[in-house]
């Protein structure tokens, strides 16, 4: 990781789950780090629970991903203050429960789903890949994608909707943007990362799940995985990245 010291980490969804656990270990690893989400209060807690030498090199940062003119604006703010995006590590990701494509009335759970899973990635991968290939850097990208982006999980008596979709849209922009940023005449990484259930905020009940024997991975482990993607030699693409816990049966 020595080539990665006093880099800039940018992570969305930062405020809990997978990507709290990867901006605290991105600052413990020796990035300067930029946490993206749209509740503030929850990044400041994260940043206060860092040891205070480390807090000053976590830059907790309001920004919802389904506004480009905000992610235009904070990726502005990061070039001015900060130099520019070294890493990206596009995090932010929602579903939404107990709705069914065939019987939806109101479409806005399904659109959040797009926008967030999608767009966002749109947004923020265009505004990093850009820092990056201004400098002239060889920057790497990292999208935490979902096993659901490969296959559609049978979920007795309910519906994954639309982000099965969502994430093989994921799946194959990763190609895309493998192919663009070397089209573009870089070395720029792309790195999609899926993992199985893990235990964190993004459904309801996930704790209820793992108590009922589910087994299911933890963020820390999804946040090893970015550590590892990033530390292979700068020849060395990790192109997809599947984890899931032992046992999982779907």
């Amino acid at each position: 990781m020595e080539r990665w010291q006093n880099k800039v980490a940018v992570v969305t969804g930062a405020s809990a789950g997978i990507g709290a656990a990867i901006a605290a270990d991105l600052v413990k690893s020796g990035f300067i780090v930029v946490a993206l989400a749209r509740r503030e209060e929850r990044l400041q807690e994260n940043q206060r629970a860092l040891p205070e030498n480390l807090q000053s090199r976590y830059h907790p940062k309001r920004c919802d991903v389904t506004n480009e003119e905000e992610v235009k604006d904070t990726f502005a703010w990061i070039e001015t203050k900060l130099g520019g995006t070294d890493v990206l590590v596009n995090n932010a990701g929602v579903v939404a429960s107990g709705v069914q494509l065939i019987g939806v009335d109101n479409t806005q759970p399904i659109r959040n789903i797009v926008e967030t899973n999608v767009m966002s990635v749109v947004y923020c991968v265009r505004e990093a890949f850009n820092s990056m290939k201004k400098r002239n850097f060889d920057g790497h990208v990292v999208i935490i994608n979902s096993v659901a982006g490969h296959y559609i999980p049978m979920v007795p008596a309910g519906s994954l909707n639309i982000y099965p979709a969502s994430k093989f849209a994921v799946t194959a922009m990763v190609e895309t943007y493998r192919q663009e940023f070397a089209n573009a005449g870089t070395k720029v990484k792309i790195t999609s990362i899926s993992p199985g259930g893990v235990l964190t905020e993004i459904a309801p009940n996930m704790e209820t799940l793992r108590e009922a024997g589910h087994p299911l991975l933890d963020a820390a482990d999804i946040s090893n995985a970015v550590l590892y993607a990033l530390s292979t030699p700068p020849h060395v693409q990790v192109h997809e990245l599947t984890i899931r816990p032992v046992g999982e049966k779907f």
